[in-house]
């Protein structure tokens, strides 16, 4: 999306797959159950369980100064105020996967029928970690989990463009794994033609949301803390909110564009081994930046040979995240979309049947065994993920951040990385 255009492209022809139409529906009803799930499970049991309690015990917390009956009811307000968002998201979504009958049948955009509740739990806790995600890449608060993060990518690739010294020409960075689209569009706003690979219909989605059709900064207020009650120093910790998004996507695209150029940004809903192993993709890319990516792989050595495969020769990878492996837990063969299939004896993507895990420095080796050459490492970043910095309790990565290049031809000699 360059300064001028108006959409936030995503390429997918998904609903022409039954299967695919069911799992794209579902994320759609899961952000619209949303509210009553949250509702149930914050407030609700809570009123049955408090009022379980000897009457003098439960008059005692409904008094000054526990209130509990009234947090209940500010939890509640907050619950509506994310399910505004949620609704945003589906309101603006939903057009693109309803027929022209369906857009005809009624004023505003329904959920078909054969839809409407076809969620399942793990559907709507999908779409309420969505929502949360929204604190870290579109907020202000979340600046510094952004800096920690897409900072190192940044820099090196302004570190690339400068010594490449290719002066307007775009260097195309992939960004699989791009969530809510703020690293992309980060890149956009850098000069850079960046595309985003996602597997998630509820992260494309939100995406969608905030990059084509929120109408202005501030639109919405989360409040990311109040699903727990857990570890809160005070009562008013848990019912922070938060302005969203932080700016309006098309205006500091145009303000940017009066005192540079701009890039070209993309979305692409695939899965990432299928989508850019193909031959369509070879040396297609001069960098792909990875952050907390890798760790989504069953199998890494799949991802680095398909990172290669896109990558020109003298391209970079870089790197940054820690190695929460999300398939530990998982038998061989039951990867799937998001987790929520079984795989079926699919081998043509991250449904491959087989999986690994390595240590840090396994990683380093077996990058380099695939064929990149690592040019520099660091370790021991602080890199938490939608932090609550008031919290009891503090859990905050220590992220691996590394730079690997392509060679110009095979066999080329490796360096030794600079570690720091």
């Amino acid at each position: 999306m360059a300064a001028e255009a108006s959409q936030w492209v995503v390429e997918d022809e998904s609903m022409a797959d039954p299967e695919e139409a069911k799992v794209i529906f579902c994320a759609l009803d899961s952000f619209l159950q949303y509210a009553k799930g949250a509702h149930f499970n914050c407030t609700h049991l809570r009123r049955q369980s408090f009022y379980a309690l000897p009457q003098a015990q439960w008059k005692m917390l409904a008094a000054p100064p526990f209130n509990y009956l009234e947090t209940l009811e500010k939890v509640d307000s907050a619950i509506d105020s994310n399910a505004e968002l949620a609704r945003a998201i589906v309101s603006k979504g939903l057009p693109s996967f309803l027929t022209p009958e369906e857009l005809a049948a009624t004023p505003e955009p329904q959920l078909p029928k054969q839809w409407s509740g076809c969620s399942k739990h793990a559907d709507i806790d999908k779409a309420r970690s969505t929502l949360r995600q929204f604190f870290r890449d579109w907020s202000a608060a979340g600046k510094s989990e952004r800096d920690a993060c897409y900072g190192p990518v940044l820099r090196a690739l302004k570190a690339e463009r400068a010594s490449r010294g290719t002066g307007d020409e775009q260097l195309k960075v992939l960004v699989p794994g791009a969530g809510l689209g703020r690293l992309v569009f980060d890149l956009c706003l850098n000069g850079f033609s960046a595309e985003g690979n996602e597997i998630s219909y509820h992260q494309l989605l939100a995406s969608s949301y905030i990059l084509n059709n929120c109408e202005r900064a501030g639109k919405h207020t989360l409040y990311p803390w109040v699903h727990t009650f857990s570890n809160h120093k005070t009562r008013a910790n848990q019912l922070r909110g938060y302005s969203v998004p932080d700016i309006h996507c098309a205006t500091e695209l145009a303000d940017v564009a009066k005192h540079h150029p701009v890039g070209e940004m993309s979305m692409v809903a695939a899965d990432f081994l299928c989508l850019y192993g193909d031959d369509e993709h070879t040396e297609t890319f001069d960098a792909v930046a990875t952050v907390f990516f890798l760790d989504t792989a069953p199998n890494l050595i799949r991802y680095l040979e398909t990172i290669l495969h896109c990558l020109k020769p003298g391209g970079l990878l870089i790197n940054i995240g820690p190695l929460l492996w999300h398939f530990e837990n998982h038998a061989p063969g039951n990867h799937g979309y998001d987790g929520d299939v079984d795989g079926d004896g699919d081998t043509s993507g991250i449904a491959d049947p087989g999986s690994f895990e390595l240590s840090d420095d396994e990683v380093m080796a077996l990058v380099s065994q695939v064929g990149f050459v690592i040019e520099e490492r660091q370790t021991g970043i602080e890199a938490p993920y939608i932090h609550d910095t008031e919290s009891m309790l503090k859990t905050v990565y220590r992220a691996s951040s590394w730079v690997a290049r392509k060679p110009m031809q095979k066999g080329e000699s490796q360096s030794a990385p600079s570690t720091r």
